[in-house]
């Protein structure tokens, strides 16, 4: 009986010298998310992209940590992580294409790019200005089919083929942002011009060495159907959730804007005529 007494006390002793955890430490839910660990500027391993970035501040407004499960952004993506439940939401995708799943409104609106070196003064005037038959165009594939992407349609449809370079969008895995391997390119001479979604163009051309000029594609009717809504996506019965991402984002919409501006997200946004307009302005330098 002495010893259970004194080994009590020992205990008691123990636990009060522990430090008093604050009383929502406990009960702190993960916002659970699904990124890619090497994938700017959307996400990374080290917590370097915008996406990263979005996550944290919605997650603190709900008094949540975020959680995540990596996973390379690849065909059946959505399938094998966000559908199998082994994370909760994908913070971007386009507004259509969430594959049986549930999104939030938009919170940025983006299209496609062209990307050139700064010192070349070429400000082009939109798809069909004549100077890209002569120029040295990189875009990105996603197969072995180089006409797979927008930007590659509206080449072809142009007849213009033979100067067109393709660049892997999931490009050499095994090195930082891949992604980032076209814009490059530019930076380097071995293409004029990148014909780019505008967050990947405006981020890489932001951080380059070599000055670089972003130009949004925003006239013209085909211009805005290569331009899409990007939102948060849950599966369809954490309708909870969703809701809940929905109001952070309302409650938030100034630090949002702010971290794209912050990442050179390229944004796109209806004027009165319903036309779009780049925000806040056309080139962003």
């Amino acid at each position: 009986m002495a010893a259970r007494h004194w080994l009590g006390k020992v205990v008691l002793l123990l636990a009060a010298a522990l430090p008093a955890l604050p009383a929502h430490a406990a009960q702190e839910e993960a916002l659970r998310v699904c990124a890619d660990p090497n994938n700017l500027p959307y996400s990374n391993a080290a917590g370097e992209g915008f996406e990263n970035a979005l996550a944290e501040l919605l997650a603190a407004d709900l008094g949540r940590r975020v959680e995540y499960t990596w996973w390379p952004q690849r065909r059946g993506f959505f399938r094998e992580t966000l559908q199998a439940g082994l994370c909760d939401v994908v913070m971007g995708v386009a507004v259509g294409a969430s594959q049986g799943a549930s999104t939030t409104t938009a919170y940025y609106r983006s299209g496609y790019a062209f990307v050139t070196r700064a010192e070349d003064e070429l400000r082009l005037r939109g798809l069909d200005d004549p100077r890209l038959r002569e120029l040295r165009i990189g875009l990105h594939t996603v197969g072995d089919d180089y006409a797979n992407t927008p930007p590659a349609q509206a080449l072809i449809r142009r007849g213009i083929r033979d100067r067109v370079q393709g660049f892997p969008i999931y490009g050499d895995y095994s090195r930082p942002a891949p992604a980032g391997r076209l814009i490059a390119a530019v930076a380097a001479g071995e293409i004029d011009v990148a014909m780019v979604w505008g967050p990947i163009g405006g981020y890489f051309a932001q951080v380059s060495a070599v000055p670089l000029r972003t130009q949004l594609l925003e006239a013209g009717a085909e211009a805005q159907s290569m331009s899409f809504d990007i939102a948060m996506a849950t599966r369809k019965e954490d309708e909870g959730l969703r809701a809940a991402l929905q109001g952070s984002l309302e409650r938030q919409e100034p630090q949002v804007r702010a971290l794209l501006l912050d990442y050179a997200i390229p944004v796109l946004t209806h004027g009165p005529d319903r036309s779009l307009a780049a925000e806040p302005a056309e080139e962003i330098p």
